[in-house]
């Protein structure tokens, strides 16, 4: 066989021309429609969430599955990353109390958080954990789809946050513990800094990698025990990103308090270097663009030969 199309049957055996990947992320297999406002959600409408505990207290945080083998979440949940064997990673679970038949356990094997983070209010409250075993994928378990830094999340634009956390403030869930969701729309954040300002004694600083989703007058809000979880969006194909991780607040559902989020967008790099596999939503893969011309270049070179 002539080398040329040697190098191109390999090409093709391994690629198949077209790459394909093992998991397509922000498309819940399972369709149901979403109730606005502080509801139950449906079971697997929202695959990618997940529930972080720790063994002695149960659960702490919530986060969402981004690759089969990582998690993203909020640095806070994290107090010591370099000590994660108390914790446990909870894939497919629907309810804290209840029956979760498609759900799994992970242990952590390490927790990756940004360089100089030392509290959310002063940002930097992102954390990629990995997982001591890979997910298994069902139409339970689906990952998030994660955004490029250029993608862009419009004042007003409707995106929902997922959670265990508090129904109200100091209010826990309670019965069976169904995962809750409720539906709030993004907030510039000239906008969010203004309302924050409004207190002189609780003043905060809505930082550039920050991003803040609610209400003015308050009433819906994501709340204590929903740190880490994830605020997505869905883009105009359908596909759901998550635009943030829930990180912190001043109450919950307070007027002129909104939640305040860790801006995913600000954090791309931080991702793409810690998990180069990893393909963000809205950018071009780079490996796809080396496929297609060298896949143009074998099916020149076979047209070539046979043209001989």
């Amino acid at each position: 066989m002539l080398p040329e199309l040697r190098f191109c049957a390999v090409f093709l055996c391994v690629t198949g021309i077209l790459p394909s990947y093992a998991q397509k992320c922000g498309r819940p297999p399972l369709k149901e429609d979403r109730i606005v406002g502080g509801t139950e959600a449906a079971d697997g409408v929202w695959p990618w969430q997940v529930d972080i505990q720790i063994r002695s207290q149960g659960h702490i945080c919530g986060g969402s599955i981004i690759t089969e083998s990582w998690v993203l979440s909020a640095a806070h949940c994290f107090p010591n990353p370099s000590d994660v064997s108390f914790y446990v990673i909870y894939i497919g679970r629907y309810q804290l109390n209840g029956k979760n038949p498609h759900e799994s356990s992970h242990n952590v094997r390490q927790v990756v958080i940004p360089h100089g983070y030392d509290g959310p209010h002063n940002g930097k409250d992102v954390a990629l954990v990995e997982l001591s075993s890979p997910i298994t994928w069902s139409e339970y378990v689906h990952p998030v789809c994660l955004p490029a830094s250029g993608t862009l999340f419009p004042s007003d634009l409707m995106c929902y946050v997922t959670g265990w956390g508090n129904t109200r403030e100091n209010v826990q869930l309670t019965g069976p513990g169904t995962l809750r969701q409720v539906q709030v729309p993004i907030i510039s954040q000239s906008s969010c800094q203004e309302m924050y300002q409004i207190d002189p004694l609780e003043q905060v600083d809505i930082l550039y990698d920050m991003i803040c989703a609610g209400y003015q007058d308050g009433g819906k809000d994501s709340c204590q025990g929903d740190s880490g979880g994830p605020l997505v969006c869905q883009m105009v194909n359908g596909t759901w990103v998550q635009a943030g991780v829930v990180s912190f607040g001043q109450g919950c559902a307070e007027k002129n308090k909104p939640g305040v989020y860790a801006r995913v967008t600000s954090y791309s790099h931080f991702i793409s270097n810690t998990i180069p596999e990893i393909r963000l939503y809205g950018r071009a893969d780079q490996n796809w663009s080396v496929w297609v011309v060298v896949s143009v270049s074998c099916l020149s070179s076979l047209l070539t030969l046979l043209q001989r």
